[in-house]
């Protein structure tokens, strides 16, 4: 097939990286074209911009930062849908806004195309090892097309309904997130505080009923001192924000949620280290 893949950063180039080594040509952007040139060695085609991808490939990715980008990939002057033509499919696997998830779908279908939103979750090692999971609303004519494509990227791929629906089970995934990352930070805190082999700790906990996928990767990360970045804390906030402004519209209190935001905008816009992984959240623990 001919697929596009625009945004390649920590987890971008990843997934795009997989479907290139699934024997599909693909075509790839980047706003720092530095950031594809791995990809074009081992057989990626650039393009200038997001129109040109969208004007060779008949399978469109995009994976960027915020909203604002989405908005600028698809709908600028040389964006998506200045070259996208009947019977394509773009697929935004940003961690974006349902309402803006919905605005593609309806822009794509004007067109003649279909538009999907599948954001993930796992992080960079769920993307270097195809083990994402896939969260998927659209059309389920194009998502069963696409699935052989999906395989190639992640382990658990659903479905849940309408556009935005995939937007909307990604925020649930970073409330629950949100949560074990506090808990996480906040059980090591203790533990060093307790006088406790915080290592042996994680151990322990890792076989009980405290297991969870943030402690099984960031607290190893965090013990070596590694705050780079799996996921950007600035981007984790963005989609705190994006939770609990969802969450005001149905009419929902999150206190715990809300907590968490408080605690990543300390680090991201009082301390500066949006840059750092989500892991870089226990520095505030550090420094009292």
């Amino acid at each position: 097939m001919k697929l596009g893949f625009i945004g390649t950063g920590v987890m971008g180039a990843a997934i795009a990286g997989h479907l290139l080594d699934g024997g599909h040509e693909l075509f790839v952007y980047n706003r720092t074209k530095a950031k594809t040139d791995d990809l074009v060695k081992k057989g990626a085609t650039w393009a200038d911009t997001p129109g040109q991808v969208a004007a060779q490939a008949d399978i469109i990715f995009s994976m960027v930062g915020y909203p604002k980008d989405v908005e600028e990939i698809y709908f600028g002057e040389t964006g998506i849908f200045s070259t996208l033509t009947a019977g394509k499919i773009v697929v935004d696997m940003t961690t974006s806004t349902p309402t803006l998830a919905a605005k593609i779908a309806v822009t794509a279908k004007a067109l003649g195309a279909t538009g999907l939103d599948a954001p993930v979750s796992g992080g960079d090692v769920g993307a270097q090892n195809a083990a994402l999971t896939i969260m998927v609303g659209g059309d389920k004519a194009a998502y069963d097309k696409l699935m052989p494509l999906f395989e190639l990227m992640g382990k658990s791929i659903h479905l849940f309904g309408e556009a935005g629906k995939g937007q909307h089970t990604k925020m649930a995934n970073q409330i629950m997130i949100a949560g074990t990352m506090t808990g996480m930070v906040e059980m090591m805190t203790y533990a060093k505080a307790a006088d406790l082999p915080v290592a042996d700790v994680i151990q322990t906990l890792s076989g009980g009923g405290a297991d969870n996928w943030s402690m099984e990767n960031y607290a190893p990360r965090i013990l070596a001192g590694d705050y780079t970045p799996g996921f950007f804390a600035k981007h984790f906030l963005k989609d705190l924000r994006i939770a609990l402004d969802e969450a005001d519209k149905m009419n929902l209190e999150l206190p715990a949620t809300k907590e968490a935001k408080h605690l990543y905008e300390v680090m991201v816009d009082d301390k500066g280290l949006g840059n750092d992984g989500t892991q870089g959240l226990i520095k505030l623990y550090q420094d009292k």
